[in-house]
């Protein structure tokens, strides 16, 4: 009966031959997380700031409200309440989405600038990763023919 061969030793030494850096991806692991924190960070910001403008909006918006549900003595007053209302209103809508388009472009540009440096760093990481490893190639390979 043939006896099949044992591998073990051929995987064992082929491993050996291409070994894997754990610490490249300690730090690997290191980036990723403070980069998500750092975006975390940003978005968390944004929200704060998109709530207290909502809630300014709101307690803006009730101000006007409450001096339009205020009785007045002649007829003509309510149309004109109405339409101070309105304006205000109005004008109070386009400042507070100017606000909002500005929070929005923060975040564009913060995350713009986040993750372009994330690249950056990656590319360094990854061209220092690959000359590392073309060296224990090379020296693997002087060691193999050497034998």
């Amino acid at each position: 009966m043939a006896k099949t061969q044992d591998f073990t030793a051929v995987f064992k030494d082929m491993l050996g031959a291409f070994p894997v850096d754990t610490k490249a991806v300690e730090e690997a692991f290191k980036s990723q997380t403070t980069l998500a924190e750092k975006l975390s960070g940003v978005s968390i910001d944004a929200a704060q700031k998109s709530t207290e403008l909502s809630a300014k909006w709101a307690a803006d918006t009730l101000k006007k409200i409450e001096e339009l549900s205020k009785a007045k003595a002649e007829p003509a007053d309510y149309a004109k309440s109405m339409t101070d209302f309105a304006s205000t209103s109005a004008e109070a809508a386009a400042e507070h989405m100017a606000a909002f388009a500005e929070i929005a472009k923060a975040v564009q540009s913060q995350t713009l600038e986040l993750m372009m440096a994330a690249g950056k760093d990656a590319s360094e990481d990854l061209t220092k990763a690959a000359k590392k490893a073309t060296d224990e190639m090379t020296a693997a390979a002087k060691k193999a023919t050497a034998k």
